[in-house]
């Protein structure tokens, strides 16, 4: 029975919503179990799924990267898995309509970019419809301004180098204060781009995330012209090797999202026109699964998920 029960539970998604007949015992009776018991079962094993990505509907404007990322978020959740969300607590934002407030217990913690102390203010809200939070990364030198990438003549910040690094290394600053050891770690957007490489270089015997599984998704939402330098500065003063930054002295988000993939389990492709994301990660032998329709079926997602965690498992 311990290993009919195993297999239940690993077998979930291939046995949902059907009646399941099964013989137990002796007496070779008849049982069946609905599809809210073997729910139950599986979530006894449920994991945790991390989400971090620079836009989230609603609180930014529905695109492909906010909806698909909410939509993951939603059906992960739903689905008897535990789900923390991070994304940017941009400007526009409005706090009191999204009823925003500041986690105080995560209060006092500062990230080091390029030899400055920088406030890192945390803010919680719940999805509208859906048991899950979103936390927010803050600083008010980064994000106080009400607009997102650009300002309001469609200039892009100088900044936003500096914010990059910020929100990247503010997001797992803050899932390690909590406390939370994520199963799977799932980065979308180039402003997330270097949280791959940041949980593989400084992260890899915390036990908070050793054992997590990574996933970038890339999407065709970039930027025009460059970042500016001083995202690769902060990084060799984090004491990355100038081998490792080699080329991003001025990257695009295309040369951003190439440096996610190379240090993530798997690479999702979240929309079209990410071929030369993908043609890298596949020439450095780099797993490529085409997501674009997972904004309309996200349980395709969670197959993605289920997957790396038999293998580790198996391992």
């Amino acid at each position: 029975r311990l290993i009919l029960k195993d297999f239940l539970k690993r077998s979930f998604w291939a046995v949902k919503g059907l009646k399941t007949r099964l013989f137990l015992g002796k007496s070779a009776k008849k049982r069946y179990l609905c599809p809210l018991v073997l729910k139950h079962l599986f979530r006894m094993d449920s994991k945790r799924v991390l989400f971090i990505s620079q836009e989230i509907h609603p609180y930014l404007p529905e695109n492909k990267i906010s909806s698909t990322t909410l939509a993951l978020a939603k059906k992960t959740n739903n689905s008897g898995h535990q789900v923390r969300v991070f994304m940017p607590r941009f400007g526009v934002i409005n706090e009191r309509r999204h009823q925003l407030h500041e986690v105080i217990r995560l209060s006092g913690m500062n990230v080091v970019i390029n030899d400055m102390d920088m406030p890192l203010i945390i803010k919680v809200a719940s999805v509208p419809g859906a048991r899950m939070q979103v936390y927010f990364i803050d600083n008010e030198e980064y994000f106080k301004r009400k607009f997102t990438y650009t300002d309001a003549d469609g200039k892009y910040f100088e900044d936003n180098d500096e914010r990059t690094l910020f929100f990247s290394k503010g997001a797992i600053d803050t899932v390690e204060k909590l406390g939370w050891k994520p199963d799977v770690i799932h980065v979308h957007g180039w402003m997330s781009a270097l949280v791959p490489m940041y949980l593989k270089l400084f992260q890899s015997e915390n036990p908070i995330f050793k054992d997590a599984k990574v996933i970038f998704s890339a999407y065709d939402n970039g930027f025009d012209g460059t970042l500016g330098p001083k995202l690769k500065a902060g990084m060799e003063f984090d004491e990355i090797d100038s081998s490792l930054t080699e080329g991003l002295e001025a990257p695009t988000s295309v040369e951003l999202q190439k440096l996610a993939a190379k240090y993530s389990d798997v690479l999702i492709l979240g929309e079209e026109n990410t071929d030369e994301v993908a043609d890298y990660a596949k020439s450095i032998g780099v797993e490529v699964i085409d997501g674009s329709a997972f904004m309309d079926q996200p349980e395709e997602a969670i197959k993605v998920y289920e997957s790396l965690l038999v293998e580790s498992d198996a391992e």
